[in-house]
């Protein structure tokens, strides 16, 4: 299991656990200032993206020790997991609100809004972070796909997911001030601030999720098509053979791969079981 199964779940999947989307945790002032920060200034991100360019024309030994810094700091402060359809099911189980929101690397990357990060809350009902955004510059909700918070009912974000598959978006669960988790977000490497940091850039700032995808080759036909989605690169074709082949070190176990298989030869199993990817996170 990833490091904070053992430090946040009690030896569990630490994104299932409920503490940690817990009210209490969000009452704390310093997260509370953290998150109208994160969200009211995304200078912090322009400035990111140019650390992460000038970062890749360093020496190793240079990249290594700052890569290592940047993460230990990320995982105090806004760290995520890749997790499958399934387990954001699970979470939107058991949570009492979901509100879509602009996503900020889109926005600091693309100049544009687009809807594809969801707050999510234990609290009675309303806003996720409720005066907190109230608080932010309006400037923040002005995107034409998210008229301000959108708050969703649980099956609408479920329905929202399965086309953000379709679209080849990877899951993803965030810290803010670690343990306290806020929101669920869709990732790709090309527009994903953290995605393109940790894959790109070998910056870690995500877990791989806690399974590994593996294919039935006596359903797959060789048609690529999960080849498309896989944001990792986790997915090859033999030739010799005529059927995909994952990269088990690659993978991130995110499922998505599944959702573009026309003959359900793709599936996920723990991590754990696969030998060469345990370790892997």
């Amino acid at each position: 299991m990833c490091d904070f199964c053992i430090q946040h779940g009690q030896g569990k999947k630490w994104y299932l656990e409920a503490e940690n989307y817990s009210q209490d945790l969000l009452s704390d002032v310093r997260r509370r200032d953290f998150i109208a920060d994160f969200f009211s200034h995304r200078e912090h991100l322009d400035g990111a993206a140019r650390d992460l360019t000038r970062l890749s024309s360093a020496p190793r030994f240079v990249r290594r020790a700052l890569s290592a810094a940047r993460t230990r700091r990320m995982k105090k402060q806004h760290f995520g997991q890749v997790l499958p359809m399934e387990d954001v099911e699970q979470i939107f189980g058991f949570v009492n609100s979901v509100s879509r929101l602009p996503c900020i690397c889109r926005e600091t990357l693309l100049g544009r809004e687009v809807g594809y990060c969801y707050g999510v809350s234990l609290g009675p009902g309303g806003q996720p972070f409720g005066d907190i955004f109230d608080g932010l510059d309006d400037s923040f909700f002005s995107g034409p796909d998210t008229s301000r918070l959108q708050e969703i009912s649980k099956e609408e974000a479920i329905a929202a997911f399965a086309e953000h598959e379709k679209e080849g978006l990877c899951h993803t669960v965030w810290t803010f001030m670690t343990p306290f988790i806020g929101g669920v977000c869709n990732c790709d490497r090309s527009d994903c601030m953290a995605m393109k940091a940790t894959v790109v850039h070998d910056v870690k700032v995500m877990f791989r999720a806690e399974y590994i995808a593996e294919v039935n080759r006596d359903l797959c036909t060789g048609c690529r098509s999960c080849m498309r989605l896989c944001q990792f690169g986790a997915l090859a074709y033999s030739a010799a053979d005529q059927k995909a082949v994952v990269d088990h070190t690659a993978c991130y176990g995110c499922g998505i791969c599944r959702s573009a298989c026309p003959h359900d030869a793709m599936s996920l199993r723990p991590r754990a079981e696969v030998p060469v990817a345990a370790s892997l996170w």
